[in-house]
């Protein structure tokens, strides 16, 4: 592997597989219309298919994340991206005139929500194994910089093949390349570095000097810590918050600008990409950040202030950009609604790394379980909103939920562990 350090090709390994989870998720999306029509669906009815797959999601968080501290990232992960490709292949198979067949559609979007559950607390659980402290923002930056890249592309890549050659065609695409990412990732990843051989001496070594020591013991899940921390409860509040607004594009901002600002498949694909392109930019400028400015002034800074600017900011503009006049001046301003959103995302997962240690697995994913609740909530109340009082305010209940997820930032402090350790002194030294 020449001298690139080992665990940056497994990052980037975890980047490809964030981007085609959010290609499996989405892709719903970009077929909607197709998909509405075939099964006779209004928004409603669609929104409930986007909510089965959050719902199953949400639900699964908790065991995923235990799952993932049990078996560690690389058969967890393995399992939950072949699972992934098994049920996007069973949408494609739903016949449109069996009786029910919205509900076994339903079940089916559940179920891969179900499975998509194991990727970020597996992610993090390696994070919490593999990288630095020092390291954890950009890390968690590149890792989370796939959401936008594989939402980014689904848009006009399956708007292509759908136009050739029919939505189901999407969905086997999809289907495809997620059983082969998933397989590479079984062969070319290990639990922890000294399990690796081709880690090398020099970065096993660097490697363990930036983990912390409560990193480096498997001790029992810490329930009772982890229910009455003060940081825990109202990262996961921000996060659902963060959720809610980030479905809002997730969900539906395709369909936004085909039915709102009344473009064709192929101009709503092309306008849809922006703020996915946002997502991308800012998930790695806010890694960056935030190691940044931990390094500089404290990891309490470097964690709470780029989110809380960012959440403030991404409020703002979602208000400023649903009331613009053109539909290529609402796309660029919600981009950098959503772009400014994203300068968060790394910093939550860094400070469930941070006070999770060997626990990152389980910490995260309740935190995440906030998050797709929040998703869930805004795919069947935005078509809600935008149908009795129009779109506007649907992004005005999200720049509220964006303000609010900003101000609980204020009280999370990711210098103390679950434990109880400070590790103040533990980040100075790795920085």
């Amino acid at each position: 592997m020449g001298r690139i350090p080992i665990r940056a090709v497994l990052v980037c390994w975890l980047f490809l597989l964030s981007a085609i989870a959010f290609l499996d998720r989405t892709n719903l999306t970009v077929a909607g219309l197709q998909i509405s029509r075939e099964y006779h669906l209004d928004n409603v009815r669609l929104g409930w298919l986007l909510s089965a797959f959050l719902v199953g999601y949400a639900g699964s968080q908790v065991l995923a994340g235990w799952i993932a501290v049990r078996l560690g990232p690389r058969k967890a992960l393995t399992f939950g991206v072949l699972w992934w490709g098994v049920f996007t292949l069973a949408t494609a198979a739903v016949p449109p005139n069996i009786h029910g067949a919205l509900w076994l559609l339903i079940a089916i979007r559940l179920a891969l929500g179900v499975g998509e559950a194991i990727i970020y607390p597996t992610s993090n659980q390696f994070v919490a194994r593999w990288i630095p402290v020092s390291e954890r923002g950009r890390v968690n930056g590149v890792i989370f910089a796939g959401v936008g890249a594989g939402s980014m592309l689904t848009p006009p890549i399956l708007t292509a093949i759908i136009l050739a050659y029919g939505w189901r065609y999407g969905f086997w695409f999809s289907a495809a390349i997620g059983i082969v990412a998933g397989v590479g990732w079984y062969v070319i990843a290990r639990d922890s570095p000294e399990q690796h051989p081709w880690v090398s001496q020099k970065e096993r070594d660097s490697i363990q000097a930036g983990i912390l020591v409560g990193d480096s013991s498997k001790p029992p899940i810490p329930w009772g810590a982890i229910v009455r921390s003060r940081s825990m409860i109202l990262l996961t509040f921000s996060c659902f918050c963060f959720g809610y607004v980030a479905w809002i594009f997730l969900g539906w901002f395709f369909l936004y600008m085909a039915q709102a600002r009344h473009m064709d498949m192929k101009s709503s694909a092309l306008y849809s990409m922006i703020p996915f392109a946002a997502m991308t930019t800012f998930c790695l400028i806010g890694g960056v950040l935030c190691d940044g400015v931990a390094r500089r002034y404290g990891l309490r800074t470097g964690r709470v202030v780029p989110s809380f600017v960012g959440l403030m900011l991404c409020g703002g503009l979602l208000i400023a950009g649903s009331h613009a006049a053109s539909a290529a001046l609402t796309a660029v301003t919600l981009a950098a609604g959503v772009g400014a959103l994203y300068i968060s995302q790394s910093a939550y997962w860094s400070v469930t790394a941070d006070i999770g240690g060997r626990n990152a697995g389980v910490v995260s994913s309740i935190m995440n379980t906030g998050a797709q609740v929040g998703g869930a909530v805004t795919t069947t109340l935005t078509p809600w909103l935008a149908g009795r009082f129009g779109w506007s305010a649907g992004f005005f209940a999200a720049a509220l939920f964006a303000f609010a997820g900003a101000f609980a930032w204020l009280g999370v402090n990711p210098e103390i562990q679950l434990s109880q350790k400070s590790i103040k002194s533990r980040i100075s030294q790795a920085g």
